[in-house]
């Protein structure tokens, strides 16, 4: 299959070990239908959720939202795309300043890791560490990753975005891109965080793509992993039937938004793929119509690790 970053398939990963030599884990699956046993609401495209770990009962009470109906926001709240669209326009976006910080690594690329600027001089060096894996297209300046930062800060959490290459005008110095099967810069982000705080917990939330990159991650290293937990949201697990989907009826606005995402960070270093024509179309990556075809053209065929 091809390495994209829309159409890759690959074993669903099981987490074996996490921080501080756990045991292995079982995962547990609380079902929809064990949510609306409680909550009362239908069980139709209600999400699972899914637990790695085993530990369900000890923190699941935590969270009240799992009993309570769902409450949409008004008028708009009733159409999924129109809550969709006014969130990403109307939406207000918490003021983060942040220190970015550029690692190289081995394959001479750059990864762009943005700090809250401060943090490494008022916060303990123990305090437990965030770290926030984006959507495709996304970084540091989308205000789902600005709340969700917001609110671990609020709580005493140190946090950092990982930018994927090319995403949040990082840097690109090698013919590589943000792809779904590509794990090797996940694997530098969370080594390097992890020996600059030794003695902090670190954890990753990943939405989307980056859900779907994490847990790649997760599965892969699974007996090195120095991560205490993870959370993957909104992850298109199967990426194929997700990017068919992004092509039919209404969908086809998010497929524009993404496609005009890619091909803009693309034609920013497209410099960088001309020499090697052979392998990339580059015009075509210039002026797709859908993200399958700047899939075809520029992602399918770059670097796994």
């Amino acid at each position: 299959m091809a390495t994209s970053p829309l159409s890759v398939t690959s074993k669903p990963p099981s987490v074996t070990r996490l921080r501080h030599q756990r045991p292995p884990l079982t995962p547990v699956r609380v079902s929809a239908a064990a949510v609306t046993t409680t909550t009362g609401m239908p069980d139709h495209h209600h999400p699972s959720l899914e637990i790695t770990g085993g530990g369900a009962d000890r923190f699941l009470p935590a969270f009240n939202t799992l009993h309570l109906h769902y409450k949409p926001f008004p008028i708009i709240g009733w159409n999924r795309h129109l809550e969709t669209i006014f969130a990403a326009f109307f939406r207000t976006v918490p003021e983060v300043k942040y220190r970015r910080e550029c690692l190289r690594t081995q394959d001479n690329g750059t990864i762009a890791l943005d700090w809250v600027y401060g943090d490494h001089r008022s916060l303990p060096s123990d305090s437990p560490i965030l770290i926030l894996l984006p959507g495709l297209t996304g970084g540091s300046q989308d205000s789902y990753v600005k709340h969700m930062l917001a609110k671990a800060k609020s709580k005493g959490w140190r946090v950092v975005v990982f930018n994927s290459r090319g995403c949040a005008n990082s840097p690109v110095t090698t013919p590589q891109l943000q792809t779904a099967s590509f794990t090797a810069d996940t694997c530098h982000v969370v080594d390097h965080v992890s020996s600059r705080y030794p003695k902090a917990s670190i954890y990753a939330v990943g939405w989307s793509l980056g859900g779907n990159i994490l847990v790649n991650y997760l599965g892969r290293e699974h007996h090195r992993c120095s991560l205490s937990g993870a959370v993957s949201l909104c992850n298109p697990f199967n990426l194929v039937i997700a990017d068919e989907n992004l092509r039919k009826g209404f969908n086809n606005i998010y497929d524009r938004a993404l496609r005009g995402g890619l091909s803009r960070t693309f034609e920013k270093h497209a410099s960088l793929f001309e020499e090697m024509h052979d392998e990339y179309n580059v015009q075509e990556g210039l002026n797709p119509r859908t993200v399958r075809e700047y899939d075809e053209a520029i992602t399918r065929d770059l670097t796994t690790d």
